[in-house]
């Protein structure tokens, strides 16, 4: 048996809640922040390109981080803790949240916040020479950044206004249907992005030292249908809105359906209260693909969950929780979104194809931010049908997992944070066996031998059969 997984032993709250409550009166004095030895680290030169690149798009004025990150007296009361934060290297609590494990499986996703190495360092080092500004002239022009207003897809095609609730100051969690919204499509189109926003009465203005003083949505699940009809193109599942959660950009080759004369069937929202009463409305645009585009893959059948066999203990750390599924199609997976509540703190997802087991990916697991892994073109796991996929979780009930209310509670599967799911909602796309030769003939282009090895893909280097060879002959391998 070959065997490619190595273990190790080890989304509303705060976006950036790891550094609130970080002691700061360590902070540099003045005087060794002016200080700065030549040549060594300084905000200027090193410091603020980081921020720019990784984590200014949260932490700036009226956005979801505490505090703003954009200017050295942003910064430096702040140097101690972005040194432990960064430092903690996607294990939970660690900034800027990227939790997937950089020594197990596929490394290659878009939108990577990560920091690499030599940036972990240099923030460290920083903080330690007294967080020296450094040479004025050498600081980056500042980010512009868009406007509230602005769409990150870019201008819609159609924007739908959910109904309006109203959230008073105190309240308990509520869950469920908020209605249905009529797109007024006359005609089929397929959509390549959508994107879901809150809009509500909290000043912009107002502090806040977390997201769920600004917001009164938790997440949403919804799905667009065609009332009455039936048939494989009578509903389309959209993905979660969640709070942090970026825009869905969709594979040019698997775009998602929404129907002539359908509805939004706003099945199950998670409300809660801020702190005020507030009234609030969620925005849904989306963004059409050309109107005789066709999409090469369908959506996969993809279902790899366990919320029935929940048997969470009180206080025991390294519990684990199990799902599998067999794979009924050829499939390629675009994204790994692992899904579990407060207890949950580190998912790994493996795939078995005979007698090789592949650990694909593992990462650490904090139920403060939601977190969409999307692999990179060429690197998304290509598995063929019988494949087995294993979901692994581990949870830690603890008064080590400070995102616990009480420790000493059982937990069995439920909706609410102190209740635990164990999900993976990735998504993936199916293929005809001719269409999964064809990808696997372009991976096993990238090869460089027979040593090399693609993960995510266990047909990579197996024998040619007369079928690929004729796939490869095609292509003029």
């Amino acid at each position: 048996m070959t065997v490619l997984r190595r273990l190790p032993v080890a989304s509303l709250v705060a976006v950036a809640a790891g550094f609130v409550g970080f002691v700061t009166s360590a902070a540099p004095s003045a005087q060794s922040a002016s200080a700065g030895a030549a040549g060594g680290v300084t905000f200027t030169k090193d410091i603020a390109p980081i921020l720019q690149r990784k984590c200014q798009s949260c932490h700036r004025p009226d956005s979801v981080a505490p505090m703003s990150l954009l200017t050295y007296e942003d910064a430096r009361p702040w140097a101690r803790a972005m040194k432990t934060k960064t430092g903690l290297r996607g294990q939970r609590g660690s900034m800027p949240p990227w939790g997937i494990e950089k020594d197990i499986g596929i490394q290659q996703f878009k939108n990577d916040r990560s920091l690499t190495e030599d940036e972990i360092a240099a923030i460290a080092k920083w903080a330690d020479s007294g967080a020296p500004r450094g040479d004025p002239a050498h600081m980056p022009p500042p980010l512009k950044f868009a406007d509230a207003d602005t769409w990150s897809i870019g201008v819609p095609d159609l924007v739908l206004r959910g109904p309006d609730v109203v959230v008073p100051a105190v309240a308990g969690d509520r869950w469920g249907p908020i209605g249905q919204v009529s797109t007024g499509l006359t005609e089929d189109r397929w959509v390549s992005a959508v994107e879901v926003r809150e809009v509500n009465d909290v000043p912009k203005s107002g502090a806040s030292n977390t997201v769920g003083g600004r917001l009164v949505y938790h997440h949403l699940t919804y799905s667009s249908k065609v009332p009455d009809a039936s048939g494989p193109n009578a509903s389309t599942t959209w993905p979660t809105h969640e709070v942090g959660r970026n825009a869905d950009v969709f594979s040019p080759d698997a775009g998602r359906l929404l129907q002539a004369n359908s509805i939004l069937d706003l099945t199950s929202a998670h409300l809660h209260a801020n702190g005020r009463e507030t009234r609030s409305h969620l925005e849904f645009a989306f963004k059409f693909f050309p109107k005789d585009y066709k999409p090469l893959y369908p959506q996969a059948r993809f279902n790899l969950a366990n919320t029935i066999d929940m048997d969470v203990k009180p206080n025991t750390a390294n519990q684990e929780l199990h799902a599998y599924q067999v794979l009924q199609e050829n499939v390629k997976i675009i994204t790994f979104e692992p899904h579990m509540h407060a207890t949950g703190v580190r998912m790994c997802v493996e795939a078995i194809w005979g007698g090789s087991i592949q650990q694909l990916n593992c990462t650490s697991y904090d139920h403060n931010w939601v977190t969409v892994y999307t692999y990179s073109d060429g690197a998304e796991p290509l598995l063929p049908k019988g494949t087995v996929l294993h979901l692994i979780g581990w949870l830690d009930t603890t008064p080590a997992n400070k995102n616990l209310v009480d420790n000493r509670n059982w937990v069995g599967s439920g909706r609410r944070s102190v209740a635990s799911m164990f999900i993976d909602i990735g998504t993936a796309v199916a293929l005809s066996n001719e269409q999964f030769l064809a990808e696997m003939v372009k991976r096993r282009q990238n090869l460089k031998g027979k040593n090399d090895w693609d993960i995510g893909c266990p047909l990579c280097q197996a024998p040619i059969l007369d079928t690929l060879r004729q796939a490869e002959h095609a292509v003029g391998r």
